[in-house]
C-alpha cells in the first residue's frame, strides 16, 4: 500500500465509515474478554468524562440542531457503560476472593 492510500483509509476511519463498527467491536470485546483493572479503571475515568462533557454541551447548545448528534453519542455512552458494567463484574467475580491491594510487611 503506498501512503496515499493509508491516508485515504485513516481518512474514511475519522469520517464515520469505519467508528461505529469498530466501537461495537471494541464493546464486544469488553464483554467477552477479561480487562486488567487499571485498563477498567481508565475506562470508568473515560465514561466520566464522557458524561461530563455531553452534559456540558447540553446546557451551552443555544439551539437544538447544535448538538444533533445527541442521540448518536447518548447510545455509544449506554453501550460503554453496560460494557463496563459487564467487565467490572466478571473482574470481581474473577479476582474478588484475592481482596484489595496487600501491604507490604
Amino acid at each position: 500500500m503506498d501512503r496515499a492510500a493509508i491516508l485515504q483509509n485513516a481518512r474514511s476511519i475519522s469520517q464515520g465509515n469505519l467508528g461505529i463498527p469498530l466501537l461495537l467491536l471494541v464493546v464486544l470485546a469488553m464483554v467477552t474478554l477479561p480487562m486488567p483493572t487499571f485498563l477498567l479503571d481508565v475506562f470508568f475515568t473515560f465514561n466520566i468524562a464522557l458524561s461530563i462533557v455531553v452534559l456540558l454541551v447540553c446546557i451551552y447548545a443555544l439551539r437544538p440542531l447544535d448538538f444533533a448528534v445527541f442521540p448518536t453519542i447518548l447510545l455509544a455512552a449506554t453501550l460503554l457503560r453496560l460494557a463496563l458494567n459487564v467487565a467490572s463484574t466478571r473482574v470481581v467475580l474473577l479476582n474478588g476472593h484475592e481482596g484489595g491491594l496487600q501491604q507490604a510487611r
